[in-house]
């Protein structure tokens, strides 16, 4: 079971009622009516706010705590860098040249309300143009590193996600030795293949939730995980299905990805490393997250030892997979 003193912290958005959320907006500059609609998201809260003028607008308050301002604005910058180089993104509102707020204690931004559906990655043609951008996204990214954002790093990722569930006792004691086990060999065998990787800036959470296709266009929104890694990670997310069918897709996202930009091809061996990590990762995640009200709602299963077998058992899947061959471009 989780340590009891994580139920203890304040949850984190406790002071953000309704009528703080209409106050932030409104001091910002702008004039809601009262309409307010909370959107699905754990990490911050974000929120649809109708205007006097007929438009919505959507408010994203920080998690307290999670950024430095400095980061922040540091991810702003970047989608506004983004935009005015014509790639379709959604970046923050400017009002009087600031895209950062403050209001009651909590950090937030107000976006202009993106339409669109996730795309269809078994369009042939869609999936080129969102090669493409993602590739152009990076080439920007590839010349204008962070420098307050975080990095994608074995140590972020797996080790601290590993030692806090450990630490805290989020574990049932009859899984304990088994994850221990596990993630101890996983570690060892990824490090050595991250160890050398470049990175540059990338979106860093490039899930087709965060992509809106509209108009036969992807628009990318939420970046608040952008950071420095390696430029597979805004790729591999893209590909499904049995290996033959990943080898055809990533041919197709390779040959319209290097028209804009070019790719280590050296690191396709990291798209089961980085698939690890990334649930090693969201593990540790909800764990830390867990004073939070949201989360033991979310995830309600989290301290059963079910939970904990399957994601044990995916581990070890995962250890079997760093076993097979990477996939191949024929290019």
């Amino acid at each position: 079971m989780p340590d009891s003193s994580h139920n203890s912290v304040q949850a984190p958005y406790d002071g953000l009622t309704p009528d703080a959320v209409l106050d932030a907006v409104e001091a910002a500059g702008f004039e809601p009516t009262g309409g307010l609609n909370a959107l699905n998201s754990y990490e911050n809260r974000v929120y649809q706010i109708a205007l006097e003028d007929g438009s919505f607008v959507i408010c994203k308050f920080y998690r307290p705590g999670r950024w430095s301002s400095e980061a922040i604005e540091e991810e702003h910058t970047f989608t506004h860098g983004l935009f005015d180089a014509e790639l379709s993104v959604v970046p923050p509102l400017k009002i009087l040249g600031k895209s950062v707020f403050n209001h009651a204690g909590f950090r937030f931004a107000v976006f202009p309300r993106q339409g669109g559906h996730p795309p269809n990655l078994e369009n042939e043609d869609d999936l080129e143009v969102l090669a493409r951008s993602i590739a152009r996204l990076h080439a920007y990214g590839a010349s204008r590193p962070f420098s307050h954002r975080v990095s994608l790093t074995v140590q972020r990722l797996g080790w601290e996600s590993r030692e806090f569930l450990l630490a805290n006792n989020f574990l049932p004691l009859e899984m304990e030795e088994a994850y221990r086990s596990i993630t101890e060999q996983l570690l060892a065998r990824i490090e050595p293949l991250m160890a050398s990787t470049p990175l540059t800036a990338i979106h860093g959470d490039c899930h087709m939730g965060n992509i809106l296709w509209r108009d036969d266009t992807p628009h990318f929104v939420d970046f608040d995980d952008c950071m420095l890694g390696p430029q597979i990670q805004d790729l591999w997310m893209l590909l499904s299905g049995e290996r033959a069918n990943q080898t055809l897709q990533l041919n197709l996202i390779l040959d319209a990805y290097r028209d804009f930009h070019d790719f280590d091809l050296s690191t396709l061996n990291l798209i089961e490393p980085l698939r690890t990590l990334r649930i090693m990762y969201h593990a540790g995640w909800i764990a830390r997250r867990w004073h939070d009200p949201a989360f033991p709602m979310a995830f309600p299963t989290f301290d059963s030892v079910n939970y904990w077998s399957a994601h044990v058992l995916a581990l070890r899947e995962q250890l079997a997979m760093l076993d097979e061959p990477p996939l191949v471009y024929l290019g």
